[in-house]
């Protein structure tokens, strides 16, 4: 390389240096960008997506787009704008503006830049413009779209069709049934967005009848929309209907005859709505009911129609219209009625003497066409002397005709016809009939009667027979009384006359009365009781006698009160013969003044009389009687005057002044007063307070006064103060009120204890009313019923006592007090009555488990005596003077385990119970059980055999026994430590006061020593307290704890117990034991866990202060035991106590 260097001119050299360096920097400068794409103007329609396209090449700067003059930026995601992204390729350049969704918003102008370079300038690509279209959402319409659109055929409406929201504007056109509207005026107005567009468009329309029903359509059309937006209408034209047409039967129109039933219908077609049908007679509307038929677009209706005469030349009408109707229309047609006459009349008298000439007239009613008439008497036909014809009603015409004729006996009875008959009426043949009466006169009338001067009484009944021969008309007989006709007979039966042959009667039955008296009675041959010389009559008089018709009283004042006078006037109206008076009062004959009579009615005679009276409140309603007798009728007539006295209220006899009623029933508290006038108010008054006239929540006063109370408690008791009052004056009354309720005991004690043969009373005290003289009863409940006749009974109003006397153990149970007034329910509530004696012995004393040093008993309990009762455990010892005795802790436990016996030595157990009165007998009869302890050899080599060899288990058994005896030591020495910790936390303060543990149970137990409680001094020795209820007594738990006791030796018995029991062998006389605290002077074996112990001293029959407090034991000593001076001693329970 050098050598070719060398050959080449060094000019040469530094030019082709040049060049290389020349394209060296050519090929490191890179080239200008610039857009190979722009963008272009678009147009896109709302909703949908469009891409601006912008192609870069060589690329240098950062590309964005613009949008209004706002930099999007260069991130292709484009923050701020979800709907906007850069899309392409950016390694070809390729940097795409993506719009998702165009809406309004997007309608705006956009450029694409590139920013500069150090070796290129900015690009900026030209300013192009994305138009937006928008499309109407919805059109709306006046009238509304969709509705149902009510117009009259013929009038012009105006609808106008809004497009609202639209890019650009839309166009509006109008379709009536599918026919182009022209002559559309629309417009726009701003939307409710500055790009938006709302376009309107009015038309005027003016619908016809064929339009109802067509829909009435706008459509606007849009760039921006694919179809076109519709909204439309449903016109209902209103548009009059047709004329009606009436259906007549028949070939003649209008023609009918009278009678006849039609059926007429009645037409009208089209119309909106459909035709309303009426018919009409004559102006008058005759019928309103009509149907229509959608389906065939018309309406019709049905008259049913009775021809009647008077329906000739009527107008029948059937008129149509609906609501757009300018007038009704109508279809008339005018009536042709044939008819024949209604009636025919005859006019004349056909009532004439013989030989007189009659003139008659026979005319017809109304008919068309008029009628022919003619005459007939009989069967013989009669010229009428003329004819006349007139018009009639209802357009027809009327007929008369008239004839005379001479009338004869014989024509008597004929019938007289008149009968009409026309060509149009051929099967109708009308006639009138009338019945000739030719009159003449009778022959005789005369009474059967009673003879002339007999006398009657009123009541009597009289018979008279009126008779008549022969006469025409046929005589009536009618009776008369005084000129006045007799309608009916006094006894009710209607009189007739009766027929026979040519012989007429009548008769009158009478019940006489007063007015009968001097009657006359006449029998005629017409019912006119007025005197005629042309009338036949027979005539009869009576003569009756009768007692007075009345009596009345009357006074001289109305208002009376005590100590007036009244002056009362009687009188006895008309009798025959006269009457007498007398007078009396509540059947007390009264004398009054002297009577005077006069003529009265019916030819009788009126007494008169008065009296004078003075009145008294008692008075008050009595009547006044005055009597009319007649002797010679042996008849009397009376009358009383009620006395009207005014006088204050006055309370009666029989006034209740007491009222009993149950508590919560009701009560009625009457009254019973007397007044005049009636009491005006009742005022109720209790414990000062008055009771409200208006009733109240548990009150009423009724009307009467009464006092009506209800839901009554035992505070309603008392007095209830009446006042009573009128216009007279007042008056008061008290009634009390008792409220029975039913008993309700208020105090019985629960216990009631007694000493055997002693005395004791429960005292039962009640709340009850009425109080009873026995309503106590007491009863023992048993299984058996059990007579209480050794028990005395006594009740003393609210208080019952049961006393007994000398009691026994019989007498000991639950006592029920009875308490029975009447109100259910009875009350009752029980009380216990504890005979205390010696407990009764213990029974099945047995062994249940033996050591070397320990022997386990167990018993049943037997009677505790009713007070608490303790076990003790007598035993022999060998070797021993006597018996050693334990107490049982807890001292209700029914089995004990006694420690601190020897091994392999025989003993001998009994077991009895005590309470404060004494100790039982052994048990089971005086039973010694003997027992004897293990020894500690057999013990020891039962322990041995108790375990298996290796022979007999594998090693693997032996592993879980020494885990479960390494687990049991561990447990024992934990137990042991917090006991040693408890006794220490407990014992070390005695003065906290007593402590008491609850069983499982709930229940307490009392803990510690069980016969007395013992007090702490300063020098550490104990002193007797006074009673257990003064200072409190301090436990320790015993509920598990077993104390052995040491044996001692015996000596000789020197005391006796002092409850009378009689230990056998008892030495040395010895104080009574009070309270213990040093320990058995022995081994640690035989220690007790009590620090102090308390034992109160009792005189002989005392009991222990207090409910139910330990009882105290008095035991005795030993000579061994006897502490010698300065020494302390060892409790009983603590060591046992040698016999």
């Amino acid at each position: 390389m050098s050598w070719a260097l060398r050959l080449v001119p060094r000019g040469t050299l530094h030019a082709g240096i040049f060049l290389q360096l020349l394209v060296a920097v050519r090929l490191q400068t890179p080239p200008h960008q610039d857009f190979w794409l722009v963008p272009d103007n678009v147009t896109v329609i709302e909703g949908e997506d469009v891409v601006l396209k912008c192609g870069v090449r060589a690329r240098q700067g950062h590309v964005q787009w613009v949008k209004d003059g706002f930099v999007l930026g260069p991130n292709p995601e484009i923050p701020g704008f979800p709907r906007y992204r850069m899309t392409g390729n950016p390694d070809q350049g390729e940097f795409h503006l993506h719009i998702s969704k165009c809406d309004i918003s997007d309608n705006a102008e956009f450029e694409c830049q590139v920013s500069r370079s150090e070796t290129s300038p900015e690009l900026v690509s030209p300013r192009i413009t994305v138009t937006v279209l928008v499309p109407p959402k919805v059109i709306q319409m006046s009238p509304e779209a969709g509705s149902l659109v009510t117009w009259v055929a013929g009038e012009e409406y105006s609808v106008t069709c809004t497009s609202g929201d639209s890019k650009p504007e839309a166009e509006i056109i109008f379709h009536q049934d599918n026919w182009l509207v022209p002559d559309v005026f629309p417009y726009t107005k701003p939307g409710t967005h500055e790009k938006f567009v709302t376009t309107e468009a009015t038309v005027r329309v003016t619908p016809k009848s064929s339009d109802n029903g067509k829909l009435f359509i706008c459509e606007a059309i849009n760039p921006a929309m694919k179809t076109s937006l519709k909204a439309s209408f449903t016109m209902n034209v209103l548009f009059p209907p047709g004329p009606p047409i009436i259906e007549w039967p028949g070939q003649l129109e209008g023609s009918a005859k009278a009678g006849q039933d039609l059926e007429l219908l009645c037409m009208s077609r089209g119309g909106n709505p459909l035709a309303t049908l009426q018919w009409l007679k004559n102006g008058k509307v005759i019928s309103t009911v009509w149907e229509t038929d959608h389906k065939q677009a018309l309406a019709r209706s049905i008259l049913p129609l009775t021809i009647q005469p008077e329906d000739n030349g009527a107008q029948l009408s059937c008129e149509a219209q609906n609501s757009v109707s300018p007038e009704a229309q109508g279809h008339v047609i005018t009536l042709h009625i044939t008819f024949p006459p209604s009636s025919i009349t005859i006019l004349g008298s056909t009532s004439l003497d013989e030989n007189k000439t009659a003139s008659f007239s026979c005319f017809t009613k109304s008919s068309n066409p008029g009628v022919l008439l003619r005459w007939w008497l009989g069967w013989q036909e009669l010229r009428p002397t003329d004819v006349t014809v007139t018009d009639g009603l209802y357009g027809g015409r009327v007929t008369m005709s008239n004839v005379t004729h001479t009338l004869r006996r014989a024509d008597n009875g004929l019938m007289l016809t008149c009968e009409a008959f026309s060509e149009a009426f051929a099967k109708e043949t009308l006639k009138k009939s009338v019945t000739l009466n030719v009159k003449y006169p009778i022959q005789r009338l005369w009474i059967e009667s009673f003879p002339k001067g007999e006398n009657f009484r009123a009541g009597n009944q009289v018979r008279l027979l009126c008779l008549a021969i022969g006469g025409n008309p046929e005589p009536s007989l009618s009776w008369c009384k005084d000129k006045k006709l007799v309608v009916e007979t006094k006894s009710g039966t209607r009189s007739i006359v009766e027929k026979s042959g040519n012989t007429f009667s009548r008769e009158l039955i009478l019940k006489l009365d007063p007015s009968d008296n001097q009657a006359i009675y006449t029998c005629k041959t017409t019912s006119n009781c007025k005197a005629t010389s042309d009338q036949a009559s027979a005539s009869t008089k009576f003569h009756v006698q009768f007692p007075p018709i009345n009596v009345t009283i009357s006074a001289n004042a109305s208002i009376l009160r005590p100590g007036d006078s009244v002056n009362l006037t009687c009188v006895s109206l008309s009798s025959n013969p006269p009457a007498n008076l007398s007078w009396e009062k509540e059947g007390e004959r009264l004398q009054g003044m002297a009577f005077r009579y006069r003529p009265s009615r019916f030819r009788g005679s009126e007494a008169s009389g008065s009296i004078w009276l003075h009145v008294s409140s008692q008075d008050h309603g009595n009547r006044v009687t005055c009597r009319a007798n007649s002797p010679e009728l042996q008849e009397t007539v009376s009358a009383f005057y009620r006395l009207h006295v005014l006088y204050p209220p006055k309370f009666l006899e029989d006034q209740v002044h007491k009222v009993e009623a149950q508590e919560h029933g009701g009560a009625l508290l009457p009254i019973s007063v007397s007044a005049n006038p009636a009491p005006e108010f009742f005022n109720w008054s209790f414990q000062g307070s008055k009771l409200s006239p208006d009733g109240g929540p548990r009150h009423r006063i009724l009307p009467g006064g009464a006092l009506k109370l209800w839901n009554l408690t035992r505070g309603d008791s008392g007095e209830y103060r009446l006042l009573c009052q009128n216009a007279e004056g007042i008056s008061e009354a008290v009634v009390r009120l008792d409220v029975h309720y039913a008993p309700t005991i208020w105090t019985i004690p629960d216990v009631t204890e007694v000493d055997v043969g002693g005395s004791a009373e429960i005292l039962c005290v009640v709340d009850a009313s009425p109080v009873l003289p026995n309503m106590f009863q007491w009863e023992k409940l048993g299984e058996e019923e059990q007579s209480l006749e050794d028990m005395e009974q006594i009740s003393q109003g609210l208080t019952g006592r049961l006393q007994i006397h000398k009691a026994t153990l019989e007498q000991a149970g639950p006592y029920q007090c009875i308490v029975d007034n009447g109100i259910p329910p009875p009350a009752r509530r029980l009380s216990r009555l504890i005979v205390r004696c010696r407990p009764d012995p213990p029974t099945g004393l047995r062994v249940m488990n033996i050591t070397h040093h320990s022997v386990g008993l167990e018993w049943k309990a037997g009677f505790d005596g009713g007070l608490e009762q303790r076990f003790r455990v007598r035993y022999e010892a060998p070797e021993t003077a006597g018996y050693l005795y334990v107490d049982v802790v807890p001292p209700q436990a029914t089995s004990f385990t006694v420690d601190g016996l020897r091994p392999f030595t025989l003993y001998h157990f009994s077991l009895l119970a005590t309470n404060v009165l004494g100790d039982s007998d052994l048990a089971d009869r005086g039973a010694r059980i003997p027992v004897t302890t293990i020894g500690i050899e057999e013990s020891s080599e039962k322990t041995e055999d108790q375990f298996p060899t290796e022979s007999e288990f594998s090693q693997w058994f032996l592993l879980p026994i020494l885990f479960a005896l390494g687990f049991l030591l561990l447990l024992s020495n934990a137990s042991c430590i917090g006991y040693v910790l408890w006794r220490q936390r407990h014992h070390g303060h005695p003065s906290e006061g007593a402590k008491d543990e609850k069983t499982e149970d709930g229940s307490e137990t009392r803990a510690g020593n069980e016969y007395g409680e013992g007090r702490w001094s300063d020098r550490r020795t104990p002193s007797t307290t006074e009673s257990s209820a003064e200072v409190d007594p301090y436990y320790h738990s015993v509920k598990d704890f077993s104390p052995q006791l040491a044996p001692t030796p015996e000596e000789e018995p020197q005391y006796r117990g002092f409850w009378g029991h009689e230990y056998e062998e008892v030495a040395g006389p010895g104080p009574f034991y009070d309270e213990v605290e040093s320990l058995y002077p022995l081994s640690g074996a035989w220690e007790t866990p009590y620090k102090a112990a308390q034992m109160g001293t009792y005189q002989h029959g005392e009991r222990p202060h207090g409910a139910y407090e330990e009882p105290v034991r008095i035991y005795d000593l030993v000579p061994e035991d006897l502490p010698g001076p300065g020494q302390d001693y060892v409790p009983f329970h603590l060591r046992g106590e040698l016999v």
